[in-house]
């Protein structure tokens, strides 16, 4: 999507996409990723997501990327951390202990920026972007991590019947994208609680290993 669209949607406050729990396939499936204490985990486009606190809470370390900067400002103050705040050309990074988040376009962060990550939790990106934008993500995505191990979360349903975000994402395509770099393995499927805006959906999780 054009930034714009999600300046607007923080600005706006139309942010019904930010959870009010941390999401129950991650807090379930997590252990699927054999981290340990310590572990860093990169949470791209990552918002203000209550998944963040969850993951910190298990003794990981998080690393994110996310587009608004109003979401990150609201995500220290909901975490009551004071961060520390520097320039990285087209990016700005949000430090505290155990956490950093980029603020900008993710396509801007480098892995000389990141650092070292041992897995990656995706619920909110791949399904946040339309399917012309999916394989430019994916490719940038394994090449900033070096093909980390990740849990991967998504919705299928009839695009057909309603527009995107979040957009359907078949088996298939997930397979597309991730085949080449990883073994993948769907670990779960369960109706989309209320469904997609009305429309029947599927919600699965996804554990993807390096190959």
């Amino acid at each position: 999507m054009e930034h714009d669209f999600w300046h607007d949607r923080w600005e706006s406050g139309r942010i019904g996409f930010h959870a009010q729990a941390p999401n129950p396939l991650l807090t379930t499936h997590f252990p699927a990723l054999s981290l340990t204490e310590g572990s860093r985990v990169f949470v791209p486009l990552c918002g203000k997501t209550l998944d963040i606190g969850w993951i910190l809470s298990r003794g990981c370390m998080v690393a994110g990327a996310e587009l608004s900067e109003l979401a990150i400002e609201q995500l220290f103050e909901e975490l009551d951390v004071e961060p520390e705040i520097s320039d990285l050309g087209k990016l700005k990074r949000y430090s505290a202990t155990d956490i950093d988040i980029f603020v900008g376009d993710i396509h801007a962060l480098t892995p000389q920026m990141l650092g070292p990550v041992d897995a990656i939790f995706d619920r909110a990106a791949l399904v946040a972007l339309p399917e012309k934008m999916r394989s430019a993500y994916t490719a940038h995505l394994i090449s900033l991590t070096g093909t980390a191990p990740q849990l991967l979360v998504c919705f299928a349903y009839d695009q057909s019947l309603i527009s995107g975000p979040p957009f359907s994402i078949t088996k298939d395509e997930v397979h597309r994208h991730y085949d080449a770099a990883y073994e993948i393995t769907e670990l779960a499927i369960q109706e989309a609680a209320g469904g997609m805006k009305g429309v029947a959906a599927t919600e699965s999780v996804w554990l993807l290993k390096p190959r």
